[in-house]
């Protein structure tokens, strides 16, 4: 554990804490993908098959619960909430995600560190999680009013991978042997995915106006 990478894990439970504040204050999912969702429901549940059988720190099997109790929550808020699931915006949010889940199991099957079950679940857990915000972003295109916290959420999952990036540099050059190529692509690849929505959010926060991507 490191400052970079504890900062990484802050960031992300706050993109968790502003989605929920969102959706459980406010009642509404508007602007939020629900196959992004889904695909971050499928992430954690596969990267964490080991969560009852491999203890590695108390801090790590809480960050493991909540991560798969909140996406979970998220997607069953969005279909069964009678009151959320009405702000959806289906008719918007058409990104095929299946053909997503269906490429990176088999990246994840073709490349792995090792061939089990859980290694295989694992690099794919990694490679779908650099693509899962691709639905939410073509959405957020598609969307002429991004309200705030649809934008700081979208903004501190990006500064969430991209701080991890640093913890991957700072561990490589402190720690012997630091080499996980899977990982460090993917995460990678996920950063760039980022790279046009950061622009456009420090643009409008530079200029004081609204956050509007291009379509």
């Amino acid at each position: 554990m490191n400052i970079f990478r504890l900062a990484g894990d802050m960031t992300h439970l706050m993109s968790v804490i502003v989605l929920l504040l969102k959706i459980h204050t406010i009642k509404s999912c508007a602007g939020i993908s629900l196959k992004t969702q889904e695909l971050y429901a499928l992430v954690f549940a596969a990267r964490y098959l080991d969560i009852f059988t491999s203890f590695i720190s108390l801090y790590n099997t809480i960050m493991k619960l909540i991560f798969l109790g909140s996406s979970f929550s998220i997607v069953w808020y969005m279909r069964r909430h009678r009151i959320v699931r009405r702000s959806y915006d289906k008719e918007q949010d058409t990104f095929r995600h299946h053909f997503l889940v269906l490429i990176c199991l088999l990246l994840g099957l073709l490349i792995n560190e090792k061939f089990t079950l859980k290694e295989i679940m694992w690099a794919f857990s990694l490679y779908l999680e650099a693509v899962a915000i691709l639905p939410q972003l073509v959405l957020l295109q598609r969307t002429k009013n991004i309200d705030n916290l649809t934008g700081q959420y979208v903004f501190l999952l990006g500064a969430y991978r991209a701080l991890y990036i640093v913890n991957w540099i700072y561990r490589y050059f402190t720690e012997p042997h630091y080499v996980h190529w899977i990982t460090w692509i993917a995460g990678l690849v996920q950063t760039l995915i980022y790279a046009d929505f950061f622009y456009y959010y420090f643009q409008s926060w530079k200029n004081n106006v609204k956050l509007q991507l291009p379509a």
